[in-house]
């Protein structure tokens, strides 16, 4: 894949509304944009923690691969991420001395993966980090620069 390929992933937010409590209603569906770079490393130390790679697996049902695809988000991308942060989420219990974290259920293509948003005061909201069972970089054969689409399933 040259670079400047853009890779397409859907993130679909269900949302319950009207008398039909508990049934499905309504569909809305997200798209999240960014460019991928290279991160420092903090996601690979996070996810190799023994309490978050239990918690991940017991609660989006997949063990993640020690690494985050990270995604410089488009302007327009970071106006839509606000609407995750009233969105229904699954969330990491810290160890001490950790912050809170929460999790989206998302795709990139056909393949499954998750936003990890740590609760951090000054965390920037044009960062996405996406998590998989997979190394996603090489699952979708992505180098820097190129451009990916994530969907969230909440």
């Amino acid at each position: 894949m040259a670079k400047g390929t853009k890779i397409t992933a859907a993130a679909t937010i269900l949302q319950r509304e009207g008398p039909t409590a508990g049934a499905l209603s309504s569909l809305k569906r997200i798209e999240l944009n960014g460019i991928v770079f290279s991160g420092g490393g903090d996601g690979k130390k996070f996810l190799e923690l023994t309490w978050v790679k239990r918690q991940i697996t017991e609660k989006l049902g997949f063990a993640p691969y020690p690494g985050t695809l990270n995604l410089k988000l488009t302007e327009e991308s970071t106006k839509r991420r606000k609407m995750l942060e009233k969105a229904p989420k699954v969330k990491i219990c810290p160890a001490e001395g950790y912050y809170n974290g929460a999790l989206f259920k998302a795709f990139i293509g056909i393949l499954e993966c998750a936003i990890v948003v740590p609760e951090v005061p000054g965390y920037p909201k044009t960062l996405l980090e996406v998590i998989a069972a997979v190394n996603l970089r090489k699952a979708l054969q992505l180098e820097d620069g190129y451009e990916v689409t994530v969907t969230v399933n909440v």
